[in-house]
């Protein structure tokens, strides 16, 4: 299956034996969505696989963003959300089903998801390229030295991918 490493992997933090080691982990919705209270959330959010809207004023679109790994043709990936502005939104739109779309010149936008094991990631500039029909937008991170366009531009490891599903698997639990 892809986006996973068969074999698995010992896990440091509990001791056991994990069967598959994952590549991606994708979040669901934009951040911005857990401030708003469950009851209101129909009345005030829009939200389908790649594209979110809250109160029709803040735009959000779903992208990639991959980390090459070392040793492996099949990069790591977050699936994370951006919100970006209402003009590029509407561009987008425009575009989603038109072929040609990604010879589109990038466009900027802000992370809205908290990917915690890079600090605080919220409104972390990135570059949003769009992708041929079909295919969510790639994400680059803007500011060269933060730890995750680092990885973007270096790579990791199978190693540093363990690290991660551990954080992961584990977030929250006592040492």
């Amino acid at each position: 299956m892809a986006g996973e490493v068969f074999g698995g992997f010992a896990c440091t933090v509990c001791g056991e034996r994990h069967d598959v080691l994952p590549l991606k982990y994708s979040l669901k919705a934009p951040q911005a969505i857990m401030a708003i209270p469950l009851e209101e959330r129909d009345a005030r959010v829009v939200i389908t696989p790649d594209q979110c809207v809250i109160d029709g004023r803040d735009f959000y679109l779903r992208g990639r963003i991959l980390v090459p790994v070392h040793g492996l043709d099949a990069p790591f990936v977050w699936g994370v959300w951006a919100e970006i502005s209402p003009r590029n939104f509407l561009h987008v739109n425009d575009l989603w089903h038109v072929e040609g779309r990604e010879q589109e010149p990038p466009f900027s936008g802000w992370l809205n998801n908290d990917l915690f094991l890079f600090g605080n990631t919220i409104n972390l500039e990135i570059d949003v390229h769009t992708q041929p029909v079909g295919h969510r937008p790639l994400f680059t991170i803007s500011n060269a030295h933060h730890p995750l366009a680092l990885q973007q531009r270096d790579g990791i490891s199978i190693e540093n991918i363990r690290d991660i599903a551990e954080m992961i698997l584990h977030r929250g639990e006592a040492d």
